[in-house]
């Protein structure tokens, strides 16, 4: 009789892990929308059945919390019900031995103070009060609601130009975005439950390179009506664009030498080459829409007076100015902000950094453009301080893994303390080391090590931690300004001010592109809305008859890259695109949500907005 044994998984443990898997497939493929009272039920039942029974709370109190919210699911309760619930599971939070018990009635507790909605309108109508219009979810999750499957469709049967033409009803920017969206839409994919998502971003790719030339739809007939809009960035070009189809006349006005905002001064080219920017501004331009080059508000001209003169107007100014460090010694000579440092590399104005050490203060999507701009300006050594972990970055895992190959070094749980600046120039940063603390919203917090700072030695510093919104004008103009941005209502109008909105970053605070795309469609939309009519904007195309040769798992087609030594000498495109044969794989996996299932009852294709 052996006193030790090798451990090896059963039978029946194998099924239990791979049933893990799979429900950890369907929870990411959950789509937006789902019931609160179904989905707490659930997994309260799930946590029941993890429980070791030890304790009372976990054993008892998690089945009896079952039962209540199974009555209220099938219409036994009472509205005192929502009260039983709430105290049942703050009793079990604060009494419950391990995690399994007080994590679980945490979510029951915050369930009935977040979606308190929800749960009444099951008790007093029997119904789910949630939202069900959306259930293709890569549609639900795109900010712009772009018929994603539909192009997918498209490009598989090689209808490129028609794929383009579908993406532009909902998005004016389909290369742009080809090329950089952060593909939220992937995020529920419901080809998770197989595999993994569908790149979806990558078939666009394939859409915009093999699609050639694709002119925009034509206008409507002339309103008479004009509108101003401040800003030629993406939410101002997009608003642009559609108001130009309904029919009104638009005019652009930007301050800088070329249209795009932080798409050609924002984005170095390496990420997103200017010449396929140039191919989504060419097409909007095409519709007639008025530019004014070098025009800045309060500078150049008066808002006051673009409200006046015109029927309706648009602030899109974007989020272009920097967050300071608030150190001493910031306006050394070396010390520069990211927004500054990679508009003039989009300027063809760029440092020479060649012998020079680079360190880049942040660690989001902007921070990851400034240090692998710094590593093609030849900087001699390129660091990256952040004061969280790799894991808290908000940047894109491809963007710090491209960072990584390409030779930065990331120094994290590194906060900056002091700049050492001698003669009037930067030459290093002082650092005091970090540990991880507290979560907070969410996020790890962290709190000084109380260890000695570090001396990093550099003489150039990016500053990478945020932007800000360039309010002062408007404010003075009258426009409520809230924390630092323009203070809209959903509609993107503001109140009191009749024919004036706003949308993207200066309203919403530094975002995606997609959601500033977003926001220049709902500016249309109520724009055209407010001066009186209600155009529609359509794509009349046929989308493919769908197959059902998707089920069998299948690897996903990943877009491959230059080699690391290769790219970092230039600034081209660093992205191949899939070939055809990649790409009708890859659009074949789509499990078509918006014909089968679910989708073709809720909501389906929205054939116009």
């Amino acid at each position: 009789m052996s006193r030790l044994e090798i451990f090896s998984q059963n039978r029946s443990q194998i099924i239990i892990e791979e049933l893990y898997e799979n429900l950890q497939h369907r929870i990411e493929a959950s789509p937006p929308g789902l019931c609160p009272v179904y989905i707490t039920r659930a997994f309260i039942e799930m946590c029941h059945a993890q429980t070791c029974g030890k304790c009372v709370p976990c054993r008892i109190g998690l089945l009896q919390l079952k039962h209540i919210l199974t009555d209220v699911l099938n219409g036994k309760a009472e509205m005192e019900t929502i009260k039983l619930i709430e105290e049942t599971a703050k009793s079990i939070r604060e009494t419950a031995d391990c995690a399994l018990g007080y994590e679980a009635a945490d979510m029951v507790y915050k369930s009935i103070i977040y979606c308190r909605d929800d749960f009444e309108e099951h008790i007093k109508h029997g119904r789910c009060g949630c939202i069900t219009t959306q259930p293709v979810p890569c549609v639900a999750l795109c900010p712009a609601n772009v018929d994603i499957p539909g192009y997918i469709a498209l490009v598989r049967d090689e209808r490129y130009a028609d794929a383009v033409r579908l993406i532009r009803k909902d998005n004016p920017f389909p290369s742009t975005c080809a090329f950089i969206c952060e593909h939220p839409c992937e995020h529920r994919c419901r080809r998770n439950m197989v595999d993994s998502a569908i790149n979806i971003r990558g078939l666009k790719r394939v859409a915009v390179e093999f699609s050639g030339k694709v002119p925009p739809p034509p206008c409507a007939p002339s309103t008479g009506k004009t509108i101003a809009i401040v800003g030629g960035g993406p939410a101002g070009l997009t608003a642009a664009y559609y108001l130009q189809l309904m029919g009104h006349q638009t005019t652009v006005y930007e301050m800088l030498p070329k249209l795009g905002g932080m798409l050609r001064y924002g984005i170095p080219n390496y990420r997103l080459p200017k010449d396929r920017l140039d191919e989504d501004i060419d097409a909007i331009l095409e519709t007639g829409v008025k530019i004014v080059y070098g025009k800045k508000i309060g500078t150049d001209i008066e808002l006051n007076e673009l409200i006046k003169d015109n029927d309706a107007a648009i602030i899109a100014i974007g989020a272009s100015t920097d967050k300071k460090l608030g150190l001493e010694g910031e306006d050394a000579e070396g010390v520069i902000s990211a927004v500054q440092f990679l508009r003039d590399v989009g300027m063809d104005k760029g440092m020479d950094l060649t012998g020079k050490k680079t360190a880049i203060i942040g660690g989001g999507n902007v921070a990851m453009d400034a240090v692998r701009t710094a590593v093609r300006l030849k900087s001699e050594k390129v660091t990256c301080l952040y004061r969280r972990r790799v894991a808290d970055m908000t940047a894109l895992p491809a963007e710090i893994e491209g960072a990584l190959a390409e030779g930065v070094e990331m120094m994290t749980l590194k906060a900056p303390s002091k700049l050492e600046v001698k003669n009037g120039k930067l030459t290093g940063v002082w650092v005091t080391p970090q540990m991880i603390s507290k979560i907070k919203d969410g996020r790890a917090s962290v709190v000084s090590t109380g260890e000695p700072d570090i001396f990093i030695p550099c003489e150039v510093l990016v500053v990478a931690i945020g932007q800000d919104i360039e309010t002062q004008h408007y404010e003075e103009s009258g426009i409520p300004i809230d924390r630092g941005k323009l203070f809209t209502m959903p509609s993107a109008s503001f109140k009191g001010i009749p024919g004036l909105f706003s949308g993207g970053d200066c309203a919403s605070g530094p975002s995606t592109v997609i959601k500033a795309i977003a926001a220049g469609k709902v500016m249309a939309a109520n724009i055209d809305e407010y001066l009186g009519y209600s155009h529609t904007i359509s794509c009349d195309i046929e989308i493919p008859i769908p197959n059902i040769d998707d089920r069998l798992a299948c690897g996903r087609v990943e877009l491959g890259e230059r080699e690391a030594s290769e790219r970092i000498k230039d600034f081209e495109g660093v992205e191949f695109c899939m070939s055809k044969k990649e790409a009708c794989q890859e659009s074949n996996r789509c499990l078509k949500c918006d014909h089968f299932g679910f989708g073709i009852f809720k909501g389906g294709r929205e054939r116009l907005w």
